[in-house]
């Protein structure tokens, strides 16, 4: 909640349509820019896939609000927030308007499961390329991978760890709720690849609940521990945070802080390293 004495931090939303990593989407992303930032000195960045519903200050997350509070606090360092939706397909004049099975208006953003369940460095590329170079036009973003983190829900989970686990140079704190390490697209794959691939400077917060989902594509509860299991077994700097809960936000948004604080524990700029 809102804490009086906090500074308030500034929140913009922004439209991209032009890339080219995944063409002809069109996607809302916001900015988050917290009252500390300086021009002088390089901030911290975190971003948050399916932004928009980490963006809300009326949800599960409130992230804008825990952010305040906690860089007030100096629990975490100054950062920038980058909330970022999946793309949708931009449509053609001929399209046909898209229905839900009840009928009314499909505004489902049809790329996500493409770009969030898919292994590989094309969604790294995105935001390395593209994303970030926008926003460093106007604020001084670090290039200390320790001071860069990733954050997702569900898909979006496995999305933040994949990002990770492709360029660790790039980004090295994993926030992953409910994450999708199931066979939607080949993630069931992780927790072998884990305990099998040289060690990677990744820390890594994970959430699930004995309630997620069991379907087709695996049983979340339990990719979930398996993930943890192999982060243990390789060494990683992790931490597992096992509920009752089922496949919402409901537990992850009360720990949000909690895990903040964790992730972001003993961080010091590279130039005070």
């Amino acid at each position: 909640m809102p804490q009086p004495g906090v500074p308030q931090g500034t929140v913009t939303k922004f439209t991209w349509e032009q890339s080219k990593i995944f063409t002809n989407t069109t996607r809302s992303w916001w900015l988050y820019v917290p009252q500390q930032y300086s021009a002088e000195k390089p901030a911290c960045v975190m971003l948050f896939q399916d932004g928009g519903g980490y963006i809300k200050t009326n949800g599960s997350f409130r992230v804008p609000i825990v952010f305040d509070n906690l860089i007030h606090k100096k629990e975490m360092p100054v950062t920038i927030g980058v909330f970022i939706d999946p793309g949708d397909f931009l449509p053609k004049p001929d399209d046909k308007p898209r229905l839900r099975s009840d009928g009314k208006p499909d505004t489902s953003a049809r790329n996500r499961s493409f770009e969030y369940d898919s292994l590989g460095d094309a969604y790294a590329r995105f935001l390395l390329e593209e994303i970030l170079p926008e926003v460093s036009k106007k604020y001084n973003l670090t290039q200390d991978p320790d001071g860069r983190a990733i954050c997702g829900a569900s898909s979006g989970g496995i999305c933040s760890w994949t990002v990770a686990w492709e360029r660790p140079d790039a980004f090295r704190k994993v926030l992953s709720t409910i994450g999708s390490f199931t066979n939607l697209r080949g993630g069931h794959v992780y927790p072998a690849l884990i305990r099998k691939t040289e060690h990677k400077p990744i820390r890594i917060f994970l959430q699930d609940g004995s309630n997620d989902l069991d379907n087709q594509a695996g049983n979340w509860p339990l990719a979930n521990q398996q993930m943890a299991a192999a982060l243990k077994f390789a060494g990683y700097d992790y931490r597992f945070v096992f509920g009752d809960g089922g496949h919402t936000g409901k537990h992850a948004g009360s720990i949000l802080p909690d895990a903040l604080r964790w992730l972001w524990r003993d961080y010091k700029p590279a130039e005070a390293k």
